[in-house]
């Protein structure tokens, strides 16, 4: 009886390596090279004509632990146009008075300012009027800074989402974005729902159909795809005519035994082509000034997604076998990521090293802007 049951465990295994295989050398076929690299030499993609308003978001410098005020400061030297305040450290960040101060120096400073906050999943089904109220808590303090829009995420990663169908899951974040939804109408916020690692990009469609375009819309980060075996473009494609906000952020994709190896890296230095990524955001996203963020993310090692186990896909019932085939053609032409990178990044560094990885997260954000300026010609205060 063992002997039959490790049979047909290692058949179900086979197969489903084989399967991947096959849409492996489908999508290779038909997308491994990339369309810059066509035969005419110059089918790229452009953003020269684009001229987006570019900012910082906050979290890219995590560890240097700045108040409020001091990344204001900061963006402002960098002549930027907006900031992204993201899961702020400052000790005021629930005081309104705080509220008004940084709003005032923004206004001050001549920076757009966008913010919010975290995961509003409810645990359970108790506490989903807990997740309504950090919602109000959280739209009261993007308003009173003067944000457009206040984000959250679902549940910040797949593996976090309480048992219950996808369907189910899906059908609890509308119902809490309609609960909430006379509310933001008065305040006249929007949320701003990140892509995260939570959901599937055809699955955060139907959030915002379902809970209402008018008042939820997409904070469109090209980071997070990756870790849910999706292409970033397949995400900009579809979401970008939902998009309130967009954070770039790059990635390099490469092949493991196991599956697909994923990491974040500098802007410019992945695989993520952002010519395309803004051309695209230009044409499709319904606010022409809608804000460019850069968001590196950066002293974190590779994450194996395990694609060719098959417990692994018991998240993931609706996976689409296009979609797989599109990021398994990107991961079969990359490499890992050959620059040096201090990559221990826990919550707890003792204060040397967090000196250190603060250096580094600064260096790599001022080094993704300025791609971001010179190769994409994002911004417009510092052309002046």
């Amino acid at each position: 009886m063992e002997s039959n049951r490790l049979q047909k465990t290692s058949l179900a295994q086979m197969r489903r390596r084989a399967f991947l295989k096959g849409v492996l050398a489908t999508g290779a076929a038909s997308m491994a090279a990339p369309h810059w690299l066509k035969a005419d030499g110059i089918a790229r993609a452009s953003a020269s004509d684009v001229s987006l308003p570019i900012g910082m978001n906050s979290f890219s410098i995590r560890a240097l632990r700045w108040n409020d005020l001091q990344v204001l400061d900061y963006a402002a030297s960098l002549k930027l146009d907006a900031v992204f305040l993201q899961d702020s450290m400052d000790s005021g960040s629930m005081d309104p008075a705080h509220w008004t101060e940084v709003r005032n120096r923004a206004e001050q400073l001549g920076l757009k300012l966008e913010t919010g906050g975290s995961a509003v999943f409810p645990k359970t089904p108790d506490a989903f009027q807990e997740s309504v109220d950090n919602i109000l808590k959280n739209a009261q303090r993007a308003k009173g800074m003067g944000s457009p829009s206040v984000r959250f995420l679902g549940a910040s990663d797949r593996s976090k989402l309480p048992s219950g169908s996808m369907e189910q899951h899906i059908e609890t974040m509308i119902k809490l974005f309609r609960t909430v939804r006379p509310q933001l109408i008065d305040m006249g916020l929007k949320v701003a729902l990140e892509v995260h690692k939570d959901f599937l990009t055809s699955e955060f469609k139907q959030i915002v159909e379902g809970a209402g375009k008018d008042v939820v819309g997409i904070y469109l980060d090209t980071g997070n795809p990756v870790f849910v075996q999706e292409h970033p473009m397949t995400t900009v494609e579809t979401l970008a005519p939902y998009a309130v906000c967009v954070h770039l952020r790059d990635s390099v994709v490469y092949e493991q035994p196991e599956g697909v190896a994923v990491q974040w890296v500098p802007l410019g230095e992945g695989m993520i082509d952002f010519h395309e990524v803004i051309a695209k955001v230009a044409k499709l996203c319904p606010n022409p000034d809608v804000n460019i963020y850069i968001k590196p993310i950066t002293g974190r090692k590779p994450t194996i997604l395990p694609l060719y186990h098959q417990d692994y896909w018991k998240a993931y019932p609706d996976a689409r076998a296009g979609d797989l085939a599109r990021f398994l053609a990107l991961a079969k032409t990359g490499k890992p990521y050959d620059k040096p990178m201090l990559t221990d990044d826990t919550p707890s560094k003792p204060t040397e090293q967090n000196l250190l990885f603060g250096a580094q997260e600064k260096e790599h954000l001022e080094r993704s802007i300025k791609y971001a300026k010179t190769e994409l010609a994002l911004g417009r205060r510092w052309k002046k």
